[in-house]
C-alpha cells in the first residue's frame, strides 16, 4: 500500500547500553514505546514504535548519530514468550515497521502467543531518516523509456547517470554507510536496546542475505532464524550475476503464466496453448510501442508483468487486462496496475541501489552491461534489458564498492530455510547455494510452485507448521523436504483461493 513518509517519531527515554562494531558499548537512550506514526497501517492497536539512534558510521560510535524507527507486536501469551523475532520484508528498501503489525495476522497462532514481533524501517528508509535522489514526479513520470529499444538506449543510460548523480548529491554523507553489513550492525544495535542477549530471526529476499551476514557477524547472538526465498549469498554473484540470474527465473515464470492463461482459455479467450498466449501478449508490448496509452507504455507492461509473477494471485488481473485490451481495446485495467511512484516508492528506490551498489563491485563499462543483456535476451528477452536498468546507476555509483561477505555459516545455530521451486526474484539456485553456505540449515521446498515468501505468506499449511515447530519448539525436519505447492488461483471459482496470502514487492 502507498504511503506518505510521516516524519513524526516516537518518544525515546532512559539509557541503555549498545554495542559498537569495536565490541565497545555506548550509552544512549533507551526505547521508550509509544503511539507509531499515523501512517504506519495496522490493524493492532498493541503495535507500538520508537526509536533506536545508531552511529552513522559504526566505526566512529561517538560521531553522528542517526534514528531508527522500531515497531513491537508483544507476544500474546506473557508465561509462553520465547523472545524477540526481528522480521525484515526484504528490498533492500522495504519498509519493515509496519510489516510486524502484517505478520501478526497471517503467523500461525502458537508463534503469535510466543514472541514479540519486532519491525524496524532499516537506514534511510520511510521512517528511518529517509533519503531521495530525484524528484518522483519528474523522475518517474509514466510512460518511461522503452527498456528494449536500441533508439532508447541511450535516454535509460542518461537516465541511470542522472539518478547516481542525484544520490550523491541529495544523500552523499550517507552513501558510505549504506551496505548489508551496516544493517546487519544495525539489528544488533536494536537487540541490545531490547535488552535481548540473543535474538530470532525471520528474513525475506533480500532478508535473507541480512539475516546470513548477520549471522555471519554474530553467531552467538542468533537464536533461531527463518530465511525465505534466498539470495545467492556466493561472492561472485553478489549483486550483478544475481540481476542476471533474476532474468533467467522471469522468463521461465512468464512461460508458466502463459500456460496458466492457456489452461482457462474460456475464461480469458487469448488462446488455448502458450505460444497463442504469448503472442497476445507481444501484441499488446508493439501497440504500446507504437501509441502509448496514457501511463501505459511497454516498460510499464513488462514492469506490471514481472510484478504479477512474484505471486500466483496476481495472475488473474493481468490476464483479464491483457484481454480487455486485446479483445476490446480498454487498457483501463492495465493502466490501472501501473503504480506511480510516490515519495516513499523513490525512498524504496534509492535504498535498493544504495545498498546493492555499495555491497560489491559491479562493472563500469557500458560496453559490459550492454553485452550481458544482449547474451542473457537471446533466450531470456521478457525481463533482461528492464531488469538492467534497473541498476544501471551502480555503473557510475559514487560511494566505495565493498568486497561482499563471504558466509560460511560458522558457529550459528541450526537456520530454517523456505523456497519456492520457481520463485523468479530469488531463484531457487541461490536457495541451494545459501542452503549449502549454512551447514547448520535444512532446505523446505515448495514445489511446482512461483511464490515469493512461503513461510506464512503462501497459504501453504504445511510449510506454516513446520516454521511453527521450529520457532516454538526448536524442531527441524531431519533432512531437506519437498512439500507439495499451493493450490493455483481458480479464475471461475476465485472464491476458493487461500485468503491467507501476502505478495511481497
Amino acid at each position: 500500500m502507498k504511503r506518505s513518509i510521516a516524519l513524526g517519531l516516537a518518544a525515546v527515554a532512559a539509557l541503555a547500553v549498545v554495542p559498537a562494531a569495536t565490541g565497545t558499548a555506548v550509552a544512549q537512550p533507551a526505547p521508550r514505546f509509544g503511539p507509531c506514526p499515523q501512517d504506519v497501517a495496522t490493524p493492532y492497536p498493541q503495535l507500538t514504535c520508537a526509536t533506536v539512534e545508531v552511529p552513522l558510521d559504526h566505526a566512529n560510535p561517538g560521531g553522528e548519530r542517526i534514528p531508527l524507527l522500531v515497531s513491537k507486536l508483544p507476544a500474546r501469551n506473557p508465561q509462553a514468550r520465547k523472545g524477540s523475532l526481528l522480521v525484515n520484508p526484504g528490498g533492500p528498501g522495504g519498509p519493515g515497521v509496519d510489516f510486524a503489525g502484517t505478520l501478526a495476522g497471517l503467523v500461525p497462532p502458537e508463534v503469535r502467543d510466543s514472541y514479540d514481533l519486532i519491525g524496524f524501517d532499516t537506514r534511510n528508509t520511510a521512517h528511518s531518516a529517509p533519503i531521495h535522489c530525484v524528484d518522483p514526479a519528474s523522475y518517474w513520470a509514466n510512460p518511461l523509456p522503452d527498456p528494449d529499444s536500441p533508439t532508447t538506449r541511450e535516454a535509460n543510460w542518461q537516465r541511470a547517470e542522472a539518478y547516481a548523480n542525484g544520490c550523491a548529491q541529495r544523500a552523499g554523507k550517507y552513501l558510505p554507510h549504506l551496505n548489508t553489513p551496516t544493517n546487519a550492525r544495525d539489528m544488533d544495535a536494536i537487540r541490545a536496546a531490547l535488552g535481548e542477549q540473543k535474538i530470532s530471526f525471520l528474513g525475506y529476499s533480500y532478508g535473507t542475505y541480512l539475516g546470513a551476514v548477520y549471522g555471519q557477524l554474530f553467531p552467538q547472538r542468533v537464536d533461531r532464524m527463518i530465511l525465505d526465498s534466498s539470495v545467492n549469498p556466493d561472492t561472485s554473484e553478489i549483486w550483478y550475476g544475481n540481476n542476471l540470474a533474476q532474468d533467467v527465473a522471469a522468463q521461465q515464470r512468464l512461460e508458466h503464466f502463459f500456460d496458466w492463461v492457456a489452461r482457462h482459455d474460456p475464461v480469458f479467450h487469448l488462446g488455448t496453448d502458450r505460444r497463442q498466449v504469448e503472442a497476445a501478449w507481444e501484441r499488446t508490448r508493439a501497440e504500446l510501442r507504437r501509441a502509448p496509452r496514457g501511463p501505459l507504455g511497454p516498460s510499464e507492461l513488462i514492469e506490471i508483468s514481472f510484478n504479477a509473477l512474484y505471486g500466483e494471485s496476481s495472475w488473474q488481473p493481468l490476464a483479464q487486462g491483457l484481454a480487455d485490451f486485446q479483445l476490446r481495446g480498454d487498457d483501463r485495467a492495465l493502466a490501472a496496475m501501473v503504480e506511480p511512484k510516490d515519495a516513499l516508492a523513490e525512498n524504496g528506490n534509492a535504498i535498493y541501489n544504495a545498498v546493492e551498489c555499495a555491497d560489491a563491485p559491479w562493472p563500469t563499462r557500458r560496453a559490459e552491461w550492454e553485452r550481458d543483456s544482449r547474451q542473457v535476451a537471446v533466450q531470456h528477452p521478457f525481463a533482461a534489458w528492464f531488469n538492467s536498468w534497473t541498476v544501471a546507476p551502480c555503473r557510475t555509483w559514487q560511494a566505495p564498492r565493498q568486497e561482499p561477505t563471504k558466509i560460511t555459516g560458522a558457529d550459528l545455530p541450526p537456520v530454517l530455510m523456505f523456497n519456492s521451486e520457481h520463485d523468479v526474484a530469488t531463484p531457487y539456485a541461490g536457495a541451494v547455494e545459501m542452503h549449502r553456505s549454512l551447514p547448520s540449515s535444512v532446505l523446505v521446498t515448495e514445489r511446482d510452485a512461483g511464490k515469493h515468501g512461503v513461510w506464512a505468506l503462501a497459504g501453504n499449511a504445511e510449510a506454516d507448521r513446520i516454521g511453527a515447530d521450529y520457532l516454538v519448539r526448536g524442531t527441524l525436519p531431519p533432512r531437506d523436504v519437498a512439500i507439495p505447492g499451493h493450490p493455483e488461483p481458480d479464475p471461475a471459482a476465485p472464491e476458493t483461493r487461500e485468503s491467507r496470502t501476502y505478495d511481497l514487492r
